[in-house]
């Protein structure tokens, strides 16, 4: 059976530069915590708690902290996150991806201008929350075609509407359109990342070509489950897995040819262990 792995799989820029950075921090005496999960990757997490690496997921517990060192991951966190984080004299490491970091300071330009803000994404990931908490203005997620439609803006508001880094793009562009049809006086940034836009365009085309296709990735990742979204409409045999142990495929008999690819929070020892047993064993 030949075997046709994405270039693109695995970590992506923002996600290995953060979890590079939490594992700076270890080895020392110091209480460290990241602010929530660091990727959405559970070996990752097990590994770094067996490290001494903590995780806090609410406002409330970094409330009663009184020392150590918080980890704000590639998703980035609300303003008031910074400013309790401040208030209670820790030390931050900031690993908010730069190009989500970008999103934070458009918004909160956009919105000291009275824009309301539109954002085009998954509700209630920790991205998009992070993205909300840098508005001053109206601020409303956005993720399919009907939502889109029964949207407005307050009367006399222009809005700026801005993207999950993670989000499809042939999604994203669907909304928007909906937005420009209505005459809304819009300014629209394309914030998906680059990678990807890259990384979802050639999953695509592999699983077009491929008899089976395998994603890889946390069960809780957005970009992984995008991916699985496209390769499905191209494959019919698309599988979504977090890691070896889940590999229990029933391939299709007269499969000769299998793609894969990765969620941006795969580490690629779990990528090559898959691979690997594909390849040995079908």
């Amino acid at each position: 059976m030949e075997v046709i792995l994405a270039k693109s799989a695995g970590f992506c820029f923002g996600v290995k530069r953060a979890v590079e950075r939490v594992y700076e921090q270890t080895g020392s005496d110091k209480k460290i915590y990241t602010f929530g999960p660091i990727i959405h990757n559970e070996e990752v997490v097990k590994d770094l708690e067996e490290k001494g690496v903590s995780v806090i997921e609410t406002e409330e517990e970094l409330a009663v902290l009184e020392e150590g060192t918080i980890v704000i991951r590639s998703h980035g966190v609300p303003k008031k996150i910074y400013d309790l984080i401040e208030s209670k004299g820790l030390e931050c490491v900031d690993a908010t991806c730069p190009f989500v970091k970008r999103i934070h300071k458009i918004v909160e330009k956009e919105s000291a201008q009275g824009s309301e803000i539109v954002i085009i994404g998954n509700a209630g990931h920790p991205e998009v929350e992070g993205i909300m908490g840098w508005a001053s203005t109206p601020a409303t997620v956005i993720e399919s075609v009907e939502e889109a439609g029964k949207y407005e803006p307050e009367s006399g508001r222009s809005v700026c509407v801005v993207s999950q880094t993670t989000f499809n793009y042939n999604k994203f562009k669907e909304l928007v359109e909906i937005f420009e049809k209505k005459g809304y006086n819009v300014n629209v940034v394309n914030t998906i990342c680059n990678a990807t836009e890259e990384r979802q365009t050639e999953a695509g085309e592999i699983a077009a070509k491929v008899d089976a296709m395998i994603i890889i990735g946390g069960k809780h990742s957005s970009n992984t489950r995008k991916l699985y979204e496209i390769c499905s409409e191209k494959c019919s045999s698309t599988y979504f897995i977090q890691t070896l142990d889940d590999l229990h495929l029933d391939l299709p008999k007269d499969a000769s040819l299998v793609g894969i690819t990765a969620g941006a929070s795969t580490p690629n020892n779990i990528i090559e262990e898959v691979q690997n047993y594909v390849r040995i064993n079908f």
